[in-house]
């Protein structure tokens, strides 16, 4: 993983198809930056639980997922602590005795778990797994560097996907304005009343329709627009 700058993250993130594929590439390209990994993984904990936002291709089903069950392994202690956890031999490993019996018939003999700092999270962390007794041990360096150059490529991440959001919603705002704008003006022409009057009728009909404004007012629009027979605010009658 090159160390790009903000701006051309933004573009690649722009120009792929969001988050998810930025996240499973990440894990791919720290299996390959990373001396002694045979897989990774991103976990990050949301709404109160921890989840895997991502895994390489070659992550063993279920070995993260059987963590956060039992609510124990270097994934879990290292996003709820912020403390990397290393076990460089899982066969002699006694700190999670239920995950290191499940990680071991999976394939896995050591694993990394470094904490991530992304924002708006309370707790992430960058997993990684060797297939060899201390296989990680001399990737540390490399691990902990890919961290910080992870955790700032989802930072980026989250937030385009924000401002895209973000965008969306006023966007929104905006065309439901300008709907309510029309619907008010066509009410002013048709009964002679002010904005005021006519912005109440509109909400009264809305709420014993039981539709939401926006859309009344649309239909109206789209009916005066459509065949001159616009719909009767005070009574919902075309």
């Amino acid at each position: 993983m090159s160390p790009d700058t903000p701006d051309t993250l933004e573009m690649a993130i722009v120009r792929s198809s969001g988050l998810d594929t930025l996240l499973r590439d990440l894990t791919d390209r720290a299996v390959q930056a990373v001396p002694g990994a045979a897989a990774c993984s991103i976990t990050v904990r949301r709404a109160d639980r921890l989840l895997t936002l991502a895994g390489s291709s070659g992550l063993p089903g279920g070995l993260d997922m059987r963590q956060y069950e039992n609510g124990s392994g270097p994934c879990v202690e290292a996003a709820e602590t912020n403390a990397e956890q290393y076990a460089p031999d899982l066969a002699v490993e006694t700190r999670w005795p239920t995950y290191t019996s499940y990680a071991l018939s999976a394939g896995v003999r050591s694993v990394l778990a470094v904490p991530i700092d992304v924002e708006g999270e309370r707790g992430a962390a960058l997993n990684l797994y060797g297939v060899e007794p201390d296989a990680l041990g001399r990737g540390l360096d490399a691990a902990r560097a890919f961290a910080v150059r992870a955790a700032d490529a989802i930072n980026v991440a989250l937030r385009v996907e924000r401002r895209h959001e973000s965008t969306a919603d006023v966007r929104t705002a905006l065309l439901s304005r300008s709907v309510i704008d029309q619907a008010i003006g066509i009410l002013m022409a048709r009964e002679r009343i002010d904005a005021r009057i006519a912005l109440d009728r509109l909400r009264r009909v809305s709420q014993d329709r039981n539709v939401k404004l926006r859309d009344l007012c649309t239909d109206l629009v789209a009916r005066v627009s459509g065949n001159g027979r616009p719909t009767d605010a005070r009574n919902g009658r075309g």
